[in-house]
């Protein structure tokens, strides 16, 4: 009920009282996951992807999807999917949504996570040692993929128990709405009135 007196929208379509959390996450942990995140894309930034290997020569360059597995170790497979697989949850937490549904959600991280690992597998390119490979996206993805279902739906349940419920009041269907207030009235208050004297005056001589 407004300070007019008027329903609002919930309370004029019958729903009935519900508890509403917040949508938001708190900025303190949103301010952490950008932080999170621009700190990981610099150390990989740093360590993987603009850092010159080394070697006498270098595999071709791999545009076939897992065509380059059979040439690689266990480690190195490992490797490539906990390269980008802290993306799974840093993402959605700058991004800053509680109560996102999780095909959204996954959709949303994955295809952001695509575009990074393909644009660091780019400029890897043109770092000498490095070729591109497009297992290594494939890789990251899938990494980034798994880590975001198996962490991200239990940490938004956790957080939004922890919010605290504000509960909106609103009548059931069917009952009569509440009286509006009544209007406030102001007295008119009018120029103050003589008292009568208590004593006569005096009358004047005559002459």
């Amino acid at each position: 009920m407004q300070r007019d007196g008027t329903r609002t929208r919930d309370e004029r379509s019958g729903a009935r009282t519900r508890n509403r959390p917040a949508t938001a996450v708190h900025r303190p942990l949103r301010t952490a996951g950008l932080a999170g995140l621009t700190c990981h894309l610099a150390l990989v930034l740093w360590l993987v992807v603009l850092r010159p290997l080394p070697v006498p020569w270098v595999y071709d360059t791999n545009l076939t999807p897992l065509a380059s597995l059979r040439s690689s170790t266990g480690w190195q497979v490992v490797g490539e999917f906990l390269l980008l697989a802290p993306l799974g949850v840093l993402l959605p937490l700058a991004g800053g949504r509680l109560r996102a549904p999780w095909l959204p959600s996954f959709l949303r991280t994955t295809g952001a996570s695509a575009l990074l690992a393909t644009g660091l597998e780019f400029l890897s390119s043109w770092t000498p040692g490095h070729v591109l490979n497009v297992d290594h996206i494939l890789l990251a993805v899938i990494g980034v993929a798994i880590t975001h279902l198996a962490l991200v739906p239990g940490l938004r349940r956790l957080l939004r128990d922890r919010r605290p419920r504000v509960r909106v009041p609103v009548p059931a269907p069917g009952a009569a709405p509440a009286p509006a207030p009544a209007p406030k009235v102001t007295a008119l208050v009018g120029p103050p009135v003589a008292r009568a004297r208590a004593y006569a005056e005096p009358t004047p001589p005559a002459r």
